[in-house]
């Protein structure tokens, strides 16, 4: 059937850790560290522009350490729906490229919070180069986040066939006269 590695890489290998069919837990989860390193980023800008900068550059760190922790769990149930994408496929080498970047941006984020421990209590604004990582990391998760958009947008990876998608537009009546044809 030409619609069989389509339909594998819709369904979850355990619903039970992945998400179940058309609702996976990876686009939920991956909301903890983008939102927590583009927050940490407007911290560390806010720290050159205020005249006591600590809590600024303290929170930034912490907020890197929430999205290294959340990037981690995000990665966890991204393997499981890799797992599930038909090797060899345009949709799988996607998943390669779109893996391998959010790792490389979380190990960013990972040396970017070791590198801030050695300042941590000086109460300072955040290093130039300590903001240039956050600067380039958040830009490589930006380009990791539209290959993650292509994979469910584009190739439908663990997204609801097109006709389960079409019960949320079909009117109430209509639903009721296609159950009285049954």
């Amino acid at each position: 059937m030409a619609d069989e590695p389509q339909l594998q890489a819709k369904r979850p290998v355990s619903a039970a850790l992945a998400g179940p069919y058309g609702h996976p837990f990876h686009p939920i989860l991956v909301t903890v560290p983008i939102g927590a390193w583009v927050t940490s980023l407007v911290f560390d800008i806010a720290s050159h522009v205020v005249h006591h900068p600590g809590f600024l550059t303290q929170g930034s760190q912490w907020l890197i350490a929430i999205g290294v922790i959340g990037a981690l769990l995000a990665a966890m149930v991204g393997f499981l729906d890799l797992f599930a994408i038909p090797v060899g496929t345009s949709a799988f080498r996607t998943a390669l490229v779109h893996m391998t970047l959010n790792l490389l941006v979380t190990a960013a984020y990972a040396v970017n919070f070791l590198w801030r421990s050695s300042t941590y209590t000086e109460g300072g604004s955040v290093g130039l180069g300590r903001l240039m990582l956050s600067a380039l990391s958040l830009a490589a998760l930006g380009v990791a986040g539209h290959l993650g958009g292509k994979l469910a947008y584009r190739y439908g990876v663990r997204v609801a066939d097109e006709n389960t998608q079409a019960e949320g537009y079909t009117t109430g009546r209509a639903r009721r006269n296609a159950g009285s044809d049954m």
